[in-house]
């Protein structure tokens, strides 16, 4: 018997493959869902909330989604354009004044006043395509506007939280591109800054914004950028490995953690907190092309822009570069070719995976993709971070066993 084309014995070597990790003490517990077509979906839940024990993980707990909020809260966005508030070639200045009249600098590794003026004003476009002229770069850290970019506390995951948005801008608007806008595609920032963005020109905070558009007619009912009070008990503690003994460190815990109060700063880089249900109503409305539930919530169009590749020949060089160079700190992680907006779209077979799979995976260990070629959602949630490979060898394993189990 197959539950939505994934087989019987298919779901028997998903448990098993998924339980060694969880048995061997790697991975404390998981929340897996696949789904195919418009079927109820298959879900696992293995292990526990804690690494010593604790409740078990359960289908409504509650996630740090981290990097994984990238293609869910670009939507915002969508919403935007579909409505022409905004425009793909917009100059952002009328929102966004503290980018105007940048500088950008002479090379990546020039001192912060050694600049050149930019070319060109930065574009809506640019911000969606993650080609505005800033971004992490782990391939240039150590350089003089790494090192600022970080103490300016402009990336998550700091010691300090993120600072409000409009200090966040503020901070932002002191610094130099480190390349010309459109030149060259960087990951994060840009995902940050749309949220602010959708804010400023809507009206609304990006999380009231989002509620009200995506997550309320979607039923995302868990989805947000904290956890209520009530539910926090859903909430496992996110654990960072240490790199050299595997030992397990609390990041964040949910009482009292970064996840348990609103945060100043409504990070649509990485901020969310959901759950597998949530993800799947979202991805599956994705892969209906804007509609869920016979209601439409964005336009064919805007679905095809988000979720096929954006990106020129040489952005695209450079973000295949960009991947590979950092394979020994990725873990893999990150090589699937192109880019749409706020999430990876896959332009070769590299893996299992087929040309035009889309989604992200997440540094807390997270993974959400959709497949339009086998109309497949999956969707693997951990709470443990990238500091190690296990997180990302689990989501690796998660769907190279999907793909050679599907019952076709």
């Amino acid at each position: 018997m197959a539950t939505n084309g994934i087989s019987a014995a298919a779901e028997k070597r998903l448990h098993e493959v998924l339980s060694g990790y969880v048995d061997s003490g790697k991975i404390p517990g998981v929340v897996a869902l696949v789904g195919r077509g418009d079927a109820e979906p298959y879900v696992e839940t293995l292990g526990t909330m804690r690494h010593d024990g604790g409740p078990p993980m359960q289908r409504d707990t509650v996630f740090r989604m981290a990097s994984t909020s990238k293609p869910v809260t670009v939507a915002a966005a969508m919403v935007l354009l579909d409505e022409c508030r905004i425009r793909l070639d917009d100059v952002v200045d009328t929102w966004l004044p503290e980018l105007a009249d940048r500088k950008v600098l002479r090379t990546i590794n020039s001192e912060l006043d050694d600049t050149v003026p930019a070319k060109r004003p930065i574009t809506v476009r640019d911000v969606l395509t993650s080609t505005f002229g800033l971004g992490m770069d782990m391939t240039s850290l150590g350089t003089p506007i790494m090192n600022e970019v970080f103490a300016q506390g402009l990336t998550p995951n700091l010691p300090e939280p993120m600072p409000e948005q409009d200090e966040w801008m503020r901070r932002l608007g002191t610094l130099p591109l480190m390349h010309q806008p459109g030149e060259l595609w960087q990951y994060q920032i840009s995902s940050d800054l749309l949220g602010v963005l959708v804010s400023r020109v809507s009206g609304q905070s990006y999380g009231d914004f989002l509620q009200e558009r995506v997550f309320g007619p979607l039923g995302m009912k868990d989805t947000g950028f904290y956890v209520p009070q009530k539910d926090l008990h859903r909430l496992p503690p996110l654990y960072v490995p240490d790199p050299a003994s595997g030992e397990f460190h609390v990041w964040d815990e949910a009482e009292g953690g970064r996840h348990s109060t609103p945060p100043a700063f409504q990070g649509g880089g990485g901020g969310l907190n959901s759950t597998a249900d949530d993800y799947y109503a979202y991805f599956r409305m994705l892969l209906n092309l804007g509609k869920h539930q016979g209601e439409r919530i964005l336009s064919r169009p805007a679905v095809e822009l988000m979720t096929t590749n954006r990106l020129t020949a040489e952005q695209l060089a450079w973000r295949e570069a960009m991947a590979r160079d950092n394979v020994h700190i990725s873990f893999g992680q990150g090589q699937h070719g192109g880019w749409g907006f706020g999430m990876a779209v896959r332009t070769y077979r590299g893996d299992y995976a087929p040309v035009g799979q889309f989604g992200w995976d997440g540094g807390s260990g997270t993974s959400t993709y959709a497949d339009p070629v086998n109309q497949v959602v999956g969707i693997l949630l951990t709470q443990v971070g990238a500091s190690t490979a296990t997180p990302m060898q689990i989501m690796q394993d998660f769907w190279t066993t999907i793909y050679q189990s599907l019952d076709d």
